[in-house]
């Protein structure tokens, strides 16, 4: 064990998630606040107002971003619990403005990844205090048992994915467990665990970026092939497509990459949100 202890990753292997973990020093933190700061400039406003493909995978456009993804911390944790291979599959914004109605509805990750197996964890950067009062995540145990429910993406007024995806089966709601962070702290969930966050009723903006990764022998279950980066160890398997964000920021190599992965990303959605309909169709005959 790098970061856990052996009490700590068999609390995340039963219930799906664990928090808090501290990372990032003030002045880590500040760095990337200031990268945020710097593609909202370009942007003109905030991320979340923008094209959708500016909220994910900004790892292959920002430095700074692709240096959070690989911080040592981040994946000393993440190793204890996926493996010493790791590659960082998707990197995305998620941002709540003070006093806004942005939420996100119970769902689980993976309901549309098309991953198998479904071994992909992501590590919840906070970047600024996620309290309750800020909108922090609430989590479900999976109790050791966990399994895929069915979701449909219902587009939903102020929801943080745009898909507005939402478990659409019942399922037990009691004892959620809130996961306030303090700035530069992160939480680990796999793509399984149920989650849900409430508005920001803070005074304050509360941002924090999602860092999914994957062990190389997890592949996505589509003709799509994805983009990845390799974070740590070695990829034997070859099933995404490894690539290495060199150029600088929002560059026409970057930017050139950054489409990319947001258009093969996006061809492998569409696809998983058929088959996930269609699998549920099936299983209710």
């Amino acid at each position: 064990m790098k970061a856990l202890t052996r009490e700590q990753a068999d609390f995340f292997h039963h219930n799906g998630f664990l928090f808090p973990i501290p990372a990032l020093t003030r002045t880590e933190i500040q760095t990337c606040l200031d990268g945020l700061a710097r593609l909202e400039a370009e942007l003109g406003g905030p991320v979340a107002d923008a094209d959708p493909k500016w909220r994910s995978h900004g790892h292959y456009h920002a430095p700074w971003l692709a240096d959070l993804a690989r911080h040592p911390k981040i994946l000393d944790a993440v190793e204890d619990v996926i493996g010493p291979d790791i590659l960082v599959w998707t990197s995305t914004f998620f941002i709540k403005e003070p006093g806004s109605a942005t939420y996100a509805a119970w769902h689980q990750d993976g309901g549309y990844f098309g991953m198998e197996p479904n071994v992909s964890v992501c590590a919840w950067v906070a970047l600024t205090d996620a309290s309750r009062e800020a909108g922090c995540m609430e989590q479900l145990s999976f109790h050791g048992r966990p399994r895929l429910y069915h979701h449909a993406p219902k587009g939903l007024p102020n929801s943080i994915n745009r898909a507005g995806q939402t478990i659409v089966e019942p399922f037990d709601e009691a004892d959620p467990t809130a996961m306030a962070l303090q700035a530069g702290s992160f939480s680990l969930h796999h793509e399984l665990a149920i989650h849900r966050s409430a508005p920001n009723h803070a005074a304050h903006r509360r941002v924090g970026i999602g860092i999914n990764y994957v062990p190389p022998h997890a592949r996505v279950d589509s003709d799509v092939r994805c983009l990845a980066m390799l974070a740590r160890g070695q990829d034997r398997y070859g099933h995404f497509e490894l690539v290495e964000p060199g150029g600088g920021e929002r560059d026409a190599a970057a930017l050139a990459l950054h489409q990319t992965a947001t258009d093969r990303y996006r061809a492998n959605y569409r696809i998983q949100v058929d088959r996930h309909a269609a699998r549920f169709a099936r299983a209710a005959e």
